[in-house]
């Protein structure tokens, strides 16, 4: 008999109702917003070498993520439960779907996510404060792990342990109540975005900073054309879509969103809208301030930008990224650990991740087992590694999603649906459409990077490949727990 969705256990505490709009939206916006947009910003230039194109991308990449936020506020609105996306992946496809979706969020996907923003928030410390290190025998010490390369658990030691505190304070944080977790995640939201915006009113308000006719000049040297020009605004379409990646976690926490139908759709849309916005300014500031090609060259532009701003640039850049990556973190820990409460509530996981704290009311097991991995994770330093390997697998889940909208609409014409999806089938089609397309980009360029590798005498392997071999690597976990469950 089919695991239902729907078949979790009443007795025993529960997660409860506590976030608002106003929280809700700042989850979306502080869990996309994290070091992408500081970044990735000269890299997408030296690839289409016109500052007008590449505020084209962002935009593009912003309408697109804005067409899967609405076709996941149908869901979101229809089933308003803990767990979101799993949720909707098992009623529409059933349980082995969803636990390979949930197993990829807790293996590699969302832990190597929260492994990641604390190194990077760890990493941009250094710039302010000097962190200690190992010593050389013990910084030397490295391990080799197939497929995936050499590891070294005491390089870096001081970022490691900066960024194992972090994990561990915000864990302890969302452990004590989402009511704090949410608090935490809307000082940082609100620090981060003024952080942006305030970079963005000093430019337009102080003369001689910039001009206008940056935002018209082609590059000197970077031409695309033909296949070429298509190839160079897909590289740069995939620099901002890492930048905007993360807008679908609100959906994990339906069950302690106040008013979750009306809630979780709003905080979808206005949270991308939102990042949305913020994207194009930051876009066209950096565009007005420096030419394409000097941003071409640009290792980080945001700081360049504040550099001819103020000074201090590289200090201004790294107390920015500190916000937001800070932030991001707190989003992945808050709303990711809910998942993994939602499986081990309905058997599919360990039974004690699906127990909430009596006292706190919060899936205080799964955010533990969350952190120990996530911290293995860093000190192991493959994250890096190993979640460029799901980028394959993240949009696979994407498109399943979306196409969950159709479904759902065949087989439960009559089911409420306080929120539908607007121009109904097109939206949920175009975001699928864009989703193949972009699965069939990332496999070519991982075959020719693989080519590439061989014909090099590298070690090579397919990132695509190894990402889905990972994540089948559920399956026995699967039929495990398939087993365990009594029938019902």
């Amino acid at each position: 008999m089919k695991a239902s969705v729907n078949s979790a256990p009443t007795n025993g505490p529960k997660l409860i109702p506590t976030l608002g709009l106003f929280s809700g939206v700042m989850l979306v916006a502080g869990g996309v917003i994290g070091s992408g947009i500081f970044r990735k910003a000269g890299v997408m230039a030296a690839q289409v070498g016109s500052p007008e194109l590449l505020m084209g991308v962002w935009l593009l990449a912003g309408v697109i993520s804005l067409l899967g936020t609405l076709s996941n506020a149908e869901l979101a609105a229809m089933m308003p439960q803990t767990g979101g996306q799993y949720i909707y992946l098992d009623r529409a496809y059933g349980p082995f779907v969803a636990f390979l979706y949930g197993w990829a969020l807790f293996a590699v996907i969302q832990s190597g996510s929260i492994a990641a923003l604390a190194y990077v928030f760890a990493e941009y410390t250094t710039q302010i404060v000097r962190l200690p290190e190992a010593s050389e025998p013990f910084r030397s010490m490295a391990l080799h792990l197939p497929l995936i390369g050499d590891i070294a658990p005491f390089k870096e030691l001081g970022v490691k342990a900066l960024a194992t505190t972090v994990i561990l304070i915000l864990t302890a944080v969302n452990y004590l109540g989402v009511r704090f977790g949410g608090v935490l995640q809307n000082i940082f939201s609100i620090a981060k975005m003024s952080a942006m915006l305030g970079l963005v009113l000093l430019v337009a308000f102080t003369p001689g900073i910039g001009q206008p006719a940056n935002l018209t000049t082609a590059s000197q040297v970077i031409h695309p054309t033909g296949l070429a020009w298509w190839a160079a605004v897909a590289a740069a379409l995939q620099g901002a879509f890492w930048a905007y990646d993360g807008w679908h976690k609100i959906t994990y926490i339906g069950d302690e969103l106040k008013s979750p139908q009306r809630n979780l759709p709003r905080s979808l849309i206005l949270g991308i809208l939102l990042v949305t916005g913020l994207y194009l300014l930051m876009s066209a500031m950096y565009a007005y301030v420096l030419p394409v090609d000097e941003m071409a060259r640009s290792k980080l532009v945001a700081a360049d930008v504040a550099e001819r701003c103020f000074g201090g640039g590289g200090r201004w850049i790294a107390v920015a990224v500190m916000l937001s990556t800070f932030g991001a973190a707190n989003a992945v820990i808050l709303t990711s650990a809910r998942v993994y409460y939602s499986m081990g509530e309905r058997g599919m996981f360990p039974a004690m991740l699906g127990r909430a704290h009596p006292r706190f009311h919060t899936p205080s097991m799964s955010l533990v087992a969350q952190a120990g991995w996530s911290v293995l994770l860093l000190f192991s330093g493959t994250f890096d590694n190993l979640t460029d390997t799901l980028i394959f697998v993240s949009w696979f889940f994407y498109a399943a999603n979306a196409w969950a909208v159709v479904v759902l609409r065949r087989r439960e014409p009559d089911a409420p649906r306080p929120f539908k999806v607007p121009w109904y089938p097109l939206v949920p089609m175009l975001f699928v459409a864009f989703g193949v397309a972009y699965l069939i980009l990332t496999l070519c360029n991982d075959v020719a990077a693989y080519r590439k590798a061989v014909a090099a005498g590298q070690p090579a392997f397919m990132n695509c490949a190894l990402g889905a071999a990972l994540v089948l690597c559920g399956t026995p976990i699967y039929f495990y727990y398939r087993r365990r469950k009594p029938p019902g």
